[in-house]
């Protein structure tokens, strides 16, 4: 597979990493606005090369698909660029895939109980014009969304009869040494799922939203990172899973902390979240740029973490056996955990981006053997579960685990 990897952040970079190990890459042309994290990338490995291209920039975008013959655009760029990415692709020719999806914008009158714009309406919006062309946009393929919905996906077909709830649950125990406030993932993308209102399905009513932060809880993580609270966030996942699964509800909840919360909140007090550029001593400044540019490169952080990250699957209904029969009330956790320290000692990348990044290189190997295949603007969820659950946890090395719980312990 010939692919163009836009953005050479930290997740970027991870992906690079990992694909250097697998044989079905032939070539990948990394793009990024600054040439020298391109290179950085790019010299992970003999097949891969740098350049250099502005992600907002659809023209930017066709151009360096086209002339890297890319088979795929694997989108590593914030949120803010996915539809100028998307749409190069298509201009193109090659198929798409991205980690998180185009960007919602709020109710404008009641934000906090109904819907805007979702998160990735613009490119459904354009999924009869992939479907025409015969090309495959693979949207939410990273952790969560990713794996996550990979994980719903798997439930429905092997495990259950009928689901009541797919919860998406994440949590970890990893600190920063050495840093009040250093998130472990682009702040610009932190708070753009945080602050914004937060997305729940259900079978009766649709996508509602609630405030942010809400509907807390303790959820127990497996991997010994144990209890933690976690609260409503706005995720994909909510948007992706009632596309492709039957079920009765879905929800989004993110183990953030009270301390984490408190700064998000404080920044949109101060309109420190925002987007729109202000004028500062005669210079035109995005607010949120100016917080990305005061806090630590998360890519740059790995030396400094320590403790683990979860992603995972909570999924509540009534079970099947083997035969697909149905049996009774069953509860799981379908989860992924990964370690800083292995992480880095593997690939020199920090468990959060790397975590993200794995995903996306195994989605691409199984579009590549024909494993994953068909058109138009699909979530993880509308794929094959088995192929990509033993790739990950084979010839990738990166176990995922499920947990049998008690129903409604």
């Amino acid at each position: 597979m010939r692919i163009l990897l836009v953005g050479a952040g930290g997740v970027g970079d991870a992906f690079c990493a990992i694909a250097a190990r697998r044989e079905f890459v032939e070539s990948i042309v990394v793009g990024d606005i600054d040439p020298a994290k391109a290179e950085r990338s790019a010299a992970r490995d003999d097949r891969f090369t740098a350049t250099t291209l502005d992600a907002s920039d659809a023209a930017s975008i066709t151009a360096a698909a086209t002339a890297a013959g890319a088979d795929l655009v694997m989108n590593a760029a914030d949120p803010r660029f996915v539809m100028p990415i998307f749409d190069g692709a298509f201009a193109a020719g090659s198929n798409y895939m991205d980690m998180a999806m185009s960007i919602s914008e709020p109710h404008p009158d009641r934000p906090h109980e109904l819907t805007g714009v979702k998160l990735g309406d613009r490119q459904f919006e354009k999924a009869d014009e992939w479907t025409e062309r015969g090309l495959l946009a693979v949207c939410g393929m990273g952790v969560e969304p990713g794996i996550a919905d990979v994980f719903a996906r798997y439930a429905a077909d092997e495990l259950f009869s009928s689901i009541d709830e797919v919860g998406i649950r994440d949590g970890a125990d990893m600190v920063v040494r050495g840093y009040d406030f250093a998130p472990t993932f682009s702040i610009w993308t932190v708070i753009e799922e945080c602050l914004n209102p937060p997305v729940v399905w259900e079978r009766d009513r649709g996508w509602y939203t609630t405030p942010p932060f809400s509907e807390p809880e303790v959820f127990r993580f497996p991997g010994g990172i144990g209890d933690v609270e976690c609260v409503n966030v706005e995720h994909e996942e909510v948007l992706l899973v009632p596309r492709w699964i039957d079920c009765d509800r879905v929800t989004f909840k993110y183990g953030l902390g009270d301390e984490f919360i408190q700064v998000l909140e404080t920044l949109h007090k101060l309109g420190l979240d925002g987007v729109e550029p202000v004028t500062v001593r005669g210079q035109q400044v995005s607010p949120r740029d100016v917080v990305a540019a005061c806090l630590p490169d998360p890519a740059s952080l790995g030396d400094r973490i320590e403790g683990r990250t979860c992603a995972g699957t909570w999924v509540t209904g009534v079970g099947r056996d083997a035969t697909g029969a149905a049996t009774g009330p069953r509860e799981v956790y379908l989860y992924h955990v990964v370690d800083n320290a292995e992480t880095m000692a593997r690939d020199g990348a920090q468990a959060v981006v790397w975590q993200t990044a794995v995903g996306p290189v195994v989605a691409c190997e199984l579009i590549e053997s024909g494993r994953w295949s068909g058109a138009g603007v699909v979530g993880p969820e509308a794929l094959p579960p088995v192929p990509f659950l033993d790739l990950l946890g084979g010839e990738y090395g990166s176990p995922w685990g499920m947990e049998e719980r008690t129903p409604g312990g």
